[in-house]
């Protein structure tokens, strides 16, 4: 299986303040023992880094990030991202632009979303994203 994890479980995943009690930080932690392919993009990434202050922590993500791929979105990302947020507008369903860019991300590219969010399954609902549940 190949996913494209969110800000919000890399966040609960790297905190040393919260146990590891959510479904979503096993399946991440069950996913990289067992070989799946972990996708990361330049904004997940960035949304970390913002919320780590302590050097430390700082540097251990960019070094936990350098070896995972990394999705590098395109200029049609973006389109089919503006398009995806539309679709959701009309359907009056709110759907961030970020949100919306890492959900067609994973639609184009057939994987599906680990994330605590539940932004991403008022998505789903319109679309074919795939959110892990």
């Amino acid at each position: 299986m190949s996913y494209l994890v969110d800000t919000s479980v890399w966040s609960l995943a790297l905190r040393r303040d919260v146990p590891d009690a959510t479904r979503e930080v096993a399946e991440l932690k069950r996913a990289l023992e067992a070989g799946d392919e972990i996708l990361v993009t330049g904004l997940v990434l960035q949304e970390l880094l913002q919320g780590f202050n302590r050097p430390k922590a700082y540097s251990q993500i960019i070094e936990y990030f350098s070896v995972l791929p990394f999705i590098i979105p395109e200029r049609e990302d973006y389109i089919n991202a503006a398009d995806l947020r539309n679709l959701c507008r009309k359907k009056g369903i709110q759907a961030g632009t970020i949100d919306a860019l890492l959900a067609s991300l994973c639609i184009e590219r057939d994987l599906k979303i680990l994330t605590t969010d539940k932004d991403f399954s008022q998505i789903a609902r319109v679309s074919s994203l795939a959110v892990w549940s």
